[in-house]
């Protein structure tokens, strides 16, 4: 292992976990990462019905909780089946979907969860987010093609500075960011709904041809339950990408209707991601539907 950081520059995804990696990660969280580049989910047991591969941003990953207290470790725990936590943070809905497409044939799961919250769909506007340069793609003569890859691999402070820089760029403007050189767009606004459509797609054909059962799954943003306009433009964002998903065949579950139920769904969160609580509600969640889910898919 070269560096112990927990991410690695890679020519097609822009960055991926990193083997073997074992420390704090955001929120000061314990994170491991074993042998494969995935996050650790505990032992995996043995089951007849085949494993479940999760692929997503930050949400999928963990953030701000431990190892066993992501999702898909819960998940793993409520159905006695191997999850494999094939999240990664920060990534946009491009990303998510080429590290299912490299996953997928590794690993021969028999279920691929996709899980995505409304900012993935801006994020395939970027060719860098966060400093870090990724895959984006473009439509040609109707088609989805990829750009930007071999990912440019460029030179990064150490982490600890990055860390303190973040805590300021974050809150900055898109103006500002992009003028710094933070984020870079290479789409005009909005267009990433249409690249998110043509993704859609792209998993169908991948259901279609590796036999596979896909659920593609809405998650939301604290802010969602703060500020209506913004809770307004996630439902927007996230609807157009589910009923695509539904109308090319694939499962699909929005969370937003389980949070509803809640009196105070900001208790569900730590401070931008879900906390083990919400963690936990998720994989109960899909624990409960993904039978009648899968039975749908195809």
């Amino acid at each position: 292992m070269p560096d112990n950081v927990p991410f690695l520059h890679n020519d097609i995804l822009g960055y991926v976990p990193n083997p073997g990696f074992c420390g704090p990660g955001f929120g000061d969280s314990f994170h491991t990462i074993d042998a494969d580049g995935l996050r650790f989910s505990g032992e995996r047991p043995a089951s007849s019905d085949g494993s479940i591969l999760t692929v997503g941003d930050s949400f999928t990953y963990g953030d701000e909780v431990r190892d066993e207290e992501a999702w898909p470790a819960r998940l793993q725990s409520l159905t006695g089946r191997p999850v494999l936590n094939g999240g990664v943070s920060g990534y946009g809905l491009d990303q998510t979907i080429l590290r299912a497409e490299q996953l997928a044939p590794v690993h021969g799961p028999s279920v691929i969860i996709v899980s995505f919250i409304a900012d993935n769909i801006l994020r395939t506007e970027m060719s860098r987010m966060w400093w870090r340069n990724k895959p984006w793609f473009t439509i040609e003569d109707d088609q989805l093609v990829l750009k930007g890859v071999p990912v440019p691999n460029r030179t990064r402070l150490p982490l600890h500075i990055r860390r303190r820089m973040d805590r300021v760029l974050v809150d900055l403007s898109p103006s500002l960011q992009h003028l710094l050189g933070y984020h870079k767009r290479v789409h005009r606004p909005g267009f990433g709904l249409e690249i998110a459509r043509r993704l859609i797609e792209r998993l169908a054909r991948m259901q279609a041809d590796r036999q596979v059962k896909i659920v593609v799954m809405a998650q939301y943003p604290p802010h969602t339950w703060i500020y209506p306009a913004f809770a307004d433009e996630q439902r927007r964002l996230a609807q157009a990408v589910l009923d695509c998903a539904a109308n090319h065949g694939l499962a699909t579950l929005d969370t937003f209707r389980r949070l509803t139920t809640e009196p105070k769904p900001q208790d569900f969160y730590a401070v931008t991601h879900m906390n083990a609580r919400g963690n936990l509600m998720i994989a109960s969640l899909l624990a409960a539907t993904l039978p009648a889910l899968t039975a749908k898919a195809g």
